[in-house]
């Protein structure tokens, strides 16, 4: 059990609050509406020598405001060691973002924001990457964070731990829809109802939904510990979206995709502590290179949908069909071929570069997943939706096909490019992905050999498949590892967060399950931990 006070909770948690310290966080009030410093600050895009620092400042009057930024070693400030300034305004919804330079590798700095009468922001603390003689790095690793289900307690265990270099947000950030959808009225936690009420579509709804999302007092505290790489998954924008579409989004009735895009996309470069690059390779001394990628919104081919083949006169021929034909066309991409270049070609520099290990973050999950047969008995009664999504899984199954096509399951002759140049590049290859709110250990392999592992992340607090399931989870698991080779562990029913610890020879992930979402509570535990040895290729038994 790692038990952090709840003093320590409440005092991180509290971290620049300001007008939102109300129950559940603040969805009764509109957010935008604040004046000052509104949402604390936060951190991210670290280098050895700089760190992306970010605000947001609203000025009583006046459209523009000049911010300045300090950073000193010390909490006094007393030596201010960089800093750096910017303009805001209306036009970037307030917000602002300075990359500071000529920072120390491996230090930890405090930091603040100054406006222009005189004010100061809460004070955060960040993190340079390592330089080469580095021994050991950690960071927590998180994806799928819906307000409406529960609390952010993983965020809060990990803001309150002093043990972690970073923190990696694998998307789902936040959900696009409206209140009494996902979660149902019935499923929500009283008082955490973001803004806006309905779905969101424009500029202004994505900006609010951040606003919202970000008065959440644990994540506040998590984003002004640790410096933050993130990247966005689908819900970011609207549910498994690709580059021409998503399955929520109706054209007809709420314009054009592009449209919704440029705001999804806008909103997130406002108010996330990153750069606007679309992908990004970050060296950890030469314990690591982490990738940083997309896999959503600029290249990806549509995914195909299982209800389109549960809809199908004839569902087993249907999925033939697919599996004949569309499955395995070599056009159909994840990343797309110049993302995928940039991928193979940063494998290669940095196997030669000699850094010891190669991390890639991706959104959604590689490893393969097929449904058991026996998995129709562990459904809960009543349930003809889950039933139905389950026997067609058992179907793709029976002809070689995963569960679900909206990971990498659905995109196989793209999943062999990528481990393919893993192979080819010597690497030794580490996937950390999310999207699936349940967790998994993968050893991934090509044409029979051995090419890395995977640590799929389960969810801050978005349902896994206990939702579905009346069986145990034990029962649920053994039959999941049992039907799928490449899978070595996973727990299919409680939320939390990853810690990744990289050495030089070994690398170990755990898989921390916080107590509740239900209630805000500062406790969590190990449920499960993988190592593997640099050159292995597989986790130890």
């Amino acid at each position: 059990m790692i038990d952090i006070s709840r003093r320590s909770l409440l005092a991180t948690g509290t971290l620049g609050l300001g007008a939102f310290a109300l129950p559940g966080f603040a969805g009764a009030q509109n957010v935008l509406a604040a004046r000052g410093f509104t949402h604390s600050v936060a951190s991210g895009e670290p280098g050895p020598d700089e760190i992306l620092l970010w605000t947001r400042y609203v000025p009583t009057r006046g459209d523009t405001a000049e911010l300045r930024v300090e950073l000193a070693e010390s909490a006094d400030f007393a030596r201010i060691a960089a800093g750096g300034a910017q303009i805001t305004g209306p036009w970037r919804d307030w917000t602002a973002k300075i990359t500071v330079t000529g920072l120390k590798p491996g230090r930890t700095y405090h930091y603040r924001f100054v406006a222009p009468d005189g004010s100061f922001s809460p004070v955060g603390t960040t993190r340079t990457l390592p330089d080469d003689a580095a021994t050991q790095f950690r960071a927590a690793i998180f994806s799928c964070s819906n307000l409406g289900f529960g609390w952010f307690n993983a965020y809060g265990h990990a803001a309150a731990r002093d043990d972690l270099d970073l923190w990696v947000h694998l998307g789902d950030y936040f959900y696009e829809y409206g209140a009494a959808y996902y979660p149902s009225s019935a499923e929500a936690v009283a008082g955490r109802v973001p803004q806006p009420a309905g779905e969101i579509i424009h500029l202004a709804d994505y900006r609010l939904r951040y606003a919202s999302y970000r008065a959440d007092p644990d994540l506040q505290a998590l984003h002004a510990r640790l410096p933050m790489i993130a990247q966005w998954d689908d819900h970011e924008s609207a549910n498994d979206s690709w580059e021409g579409g998503a399955e929520n989004h109706d054209p007809a009735k709420e314009g054009e995709w592009n449209d919704r895009r440029a705001a999804a996309i806008q909103a997130y470069r406002e108010w996330m502590p990153v750069s606007d690059e679309p992908w990004k390779a970050y060296d950890i001394g030469m314990l690591a290179t982490l990738y940083r990628t997309e896999s959503r919104l600029l290249a990806r081919t549509r995914q195909r949908e299982m209800e389109e083949f549960i809809k199908a006169p004839d569902v087993a021929a249907a999925l033939t069909a697919f599996r004949d034909r569309d499955w395995q066309d070599p056009a159909v991409t994840m990343l797309g071929s110049q993302q995928e270049a940039w991928l193979a070609h940063g494998l290669r520099a940095s196997v030669r570069a000699g850094k010891r290990w190669q991390v890639v973050g991706f959104g959604t999950v590689m490893g393969e997943l097929r449904s058991p047969s026996e998995s129709t008995g562990w459904l809960k009664p009543g349930n003809s939706g889950a039933a139905a999504y389950v026997k067609a899984g058992i179907a793709a199954a029976k002809l070689g096909m995963p569960s679900n096509f909206d990971s990498w399951g659905g995109y196989p002759a793209a999943r062999r490019r990528f481990l393919d140049s893993a192979r080819a590049a010597a690497a030794n290859l580490i996937l950390i992905s999310g999207d699936s709110h349940n967790a998994w250990a993968f050893d991934l392999a090509q044409d029979g050999a051995g090419v890395g592992v995977e640590f799929a992340g389960h969810a801050v607090t978005s349902p896994g498949y206990e939702t579905a399931f009346a069986a145990a989870p034990a029962t649920v698991a053994r039959g999941l590892v049992a039907a799928n080779s490449e899978l070595k562990w996973c727990d299919t029913s409680r939320r939390g967060y990853m810690a990744l610890t990289i050495t030089p020879d070994r690398a170990t992930n755990e898989w921390l399950f916080v107590d509740s979402i239900r209630t805000r509570s500062p406790r969590a535990n190990i449920g499960h931990f993988a190592t593997v040895q640099r050159g292995r290729a597989r986790m130890e038994e």
